[in-house]
């Protein structure tokens, strides 16, 4: 598929979309070198133009961050490696391409944030929550404290709703006997 400094854009307008041409494409292309041009003044660099260079068909994705954006080609969904920045870059992609797929009322989550343990420590309580919920999944999710916060491990169910609230106060009690300190997320 060859690439190229620009790509053809779907722009949803009040459910329609339109499809921008070469000029609408050669327009947005210069105006966001312009703005570019504005943002890094002489740190814009041929390499850093290249940011904006999306294979031909790609759909963008806004990033709220720093507005560099992702794109989508087909059902394959491409975004910074940074959770700060990809998750809500996800979530867009979620909210305007799956919404469809979403049924919140099969499903209902809760956690906890566990402190002092890894992960690995935390695996016979996930086991245990696990196997005596077959309506739940038990996930869990490390952080390095990145936003000021100390490192811990986001610890919780999803899944049955009617089984959600067991499973969560089980997870509770086995990371409490396993003498690490939490609180609710």
């Amino acid at each position: 598929m060859p690439f190229l400094p620009f790509t053809v854009f779907l722009i949803p307008i009040g459910g329609m979309l339109m499809v921008l041409g070469i000029v609408g494409i050669v327009f947005w292309y210069k105006a966001r070198e312009r703005e570019l041009q504005a943002r890094f003044g002489a740190e814009l660099t041929p390499q850093r133009l290249r940011m904006v260079e999306f294979p031909l068909g790609a759909q963008i994705i806004p990033n709220p961050v720093n507005r560099v954006p992702g794109f989508s080609l087909h059902e394959h969904h491409f975004v910074p490696g940074f959770p700060q920045m990809a998750w809500p870059m996800i979530e867009w992609v979620l909210d305007n391409r799956y919404r469809h797929l979403a049924d919140r009322d099969r499903w209902a989550e809760a956690s906890i944030i566990v402190y002092e343990a890894g992960e690995s420590q935390l695996i016979p309580v996930m086991d245990a929550v696990g196997a005596g919920f077959p309506g739940i999944k038990v996930f869990s999710l490390p952080s390095m404290g990145d936003d000021g916060s100390r490192r811990h491990v986001e610890l919780g169910v999803r899944g049955d709703p009617a089984q959600v609230a067991q499973a969560i106060e089980r997870l509770r009690s086995g990371v409490r006997d396993s003498g690490f300190p939490f609180r609710e997320a």
